[in-house]
């Protein structure tokens, strides 16, 4: 009975997420609760959850501290003369234009944020793309693709919901992913570049005067009258001058970050008190930044804090060993020794067809407690329910990619057809790199 209610707690909250009858946030809540008080689980409410939310304690307080910190990098200007440069690069080459969304769409990547990423790379580059004859479609396709490689950093959405369901930590988990998640970029690299020099191929055939025309032309016009409508370059936050800090800043925690010298909360707090001192020293300016990035920060925190809430309920009522329990007998012991390479294959259809949410709150924890029993750790499991995140970006559930499609005035059909084809190729190579370098084995 327990197993048939957790299976009904999950189903409904499936439901209720990816039908947009409640929002992701209050399922959490209610749901595990509602189903809590229906297995006569009520008494026990208050510990669950205070267990929970003690256990994610740590993965809210460095995601708050990691969405502020890279937004006051932005607006202090780290990332603007990234985007000038990669404009002033392209010098009317597709190839160029084509490698350099990539390279940008990486870099500002680093923020976690994939609607920020996009705008800043739509502000930047679409007017390139137009006067070269480029399709959009090339920057929306590879652009998603990007962001979602790069989205497993600890403060990205993926990766904090996997520690936060599994309580366990963000830098133990990400660490060992940095080889597998670089392969991922080398191949979407690979792949920019061969449809760049397909693109130059066919627009020096079609409009040669348009294309290689020398670096005085659309890069350079293009990066001074677009002005960059996120980063606006006369904005009050601009702080040019800091530059070489902010730069070396930002390269100094993430290096300690992943040498791993304190817990990646506190270094993003340090990090975060550091950036507001220097950039923004009086006390109105360092509210005014915090209020510009706190709708971001009050979103993502309270998400983890509900799914406390749900992984609470669910481990205190034992519902997800008995779940895992009957997956066991229903699964032949032959696959269990390739479950981990089972659960890396199975998250690329999960990530794409369902929230993360819900994947990673409702899905991988079960399967998590159904490694463990045959001897396959928690850490392993996450990873490899990461490693399918290369096509999420794609999901019809991501909003984010409706602003980098708005934004560009792409279809999302023409999108789809361009893209998946390419994503279903760079999941494969991160899954088949995360085989490589023991993120996933056979046991």
């Amino acid at each position: 009975m327990i197993a048939l209610l957790g299976l009904c707690m999950v189903t409904v909250f499936l439901y209720l997420v990816m039908s947009k009858r409640l929002s992701p946030m209050v399922s959490l809540i209610v749901v595990p609760v509602a189903f809590a008080v229906l297995g006569g689980f009520a008494l026990g409410l208050g510990d669950m959850i205070t267990e929970g939310i003690t256990s994610v304690a740590p993965t809210a307080a460095m995601l708050l501290f990691a969405i502020l910190y890279f937004g006051i990098m932005i607006d202090a200007g780290l990332f603007d003369p990234i985007a000038r440069g990669v404009v002033r690069l392209t010098r009317n080459d597709p190839l160029r234009l084509i490698l350099g969304t990539v390279l940008l769409v990486a870099v500002v990547s680093l923020d976690g944020d994939g609607t920020t990423t996009f705008m800043i790379t739509v502000s930047a580059l679409l007017p390139i793309y137009r006067k070269l004859g480029v399709s959009p479609v090339l920057m929306t396709g590879l652009a998603c693709m990007t962001n979602a490689v790069l989205n497993v950093v600890p403060w990205g959405g993926p990766a904090a919901r996997a520690a936060s369901a599994l309580r366990l930590d963000p830098q133990e988990l990400f660490v060992p992913m940095i080889p597998a998640l670089a392969a991922g970029l080398v191949a979407v690299f690979a792949i920019a570049y061969v449809l760049g020099l397909r693109e130059r191929a066919r627009l020096r055939t079609a409009a040669p005067a348009l294309v290689g025309g020398g670096g005085s032309g659309s890069g350079g016009s293009a990066g001074g009258s677009s002005d960059f409508d996120v980063l606006a370059p006369d904005r009050e936050s601009l702080r040019p001058k800091l530059l070489w800090f902010n730069a070396g800043l930002t390269v100094a925690l993430l290096t300690a970050l992943i040498i791993g010298v304190l817990p990646i909360a506190v270094l993003f707090m340090i990090g975060t008190g550091l950036a507001l001192i220097v950039n923004y020293p009086r006390l109105d300016q360092q509210r005014a930044r915090i209020a510009a990035h706190a709708d971001s920060v009050v979103a993502v925190v309270a998400m983890v804090f509900a799914a406390a809430v749900f992984t609470g309920v669910l481990s205190g009522t034992g519902m997800i060993e008995q779940m895992a329990q009957y997956l066991l007998s229903a699964m032949p012991d032959a696959l269990f020794p390739f479950f981990s390479v089972i659960v890396a294959v199975l998250s690329v259809p999960f990530t794409f067809f369902m929230s993360n949410d819900a994947f990673y709150f409702g899905v991988m924890p079960i399967l998590a407690e159904a490694g463990a029993q045959h001897g396959i750790g928690a850490l392993e499991i996450a990873r490899a329910s990461l490693l399918g995140q290369p096509i999420h970006m794609l999901s019809p559930l991501v909003p984010a990619m409706y602003v980098l499609i708005g934004l560009s005035k792409v279809d999302l059909g023409d999108h789809h057809r361009f893209a998946i084809k390419w994503a279903l190729l760079v999941c494969g190579v991160v899954i088949a790199a995360g085989f490589g370098v023991g993120l996933i084995a056979i046991h």
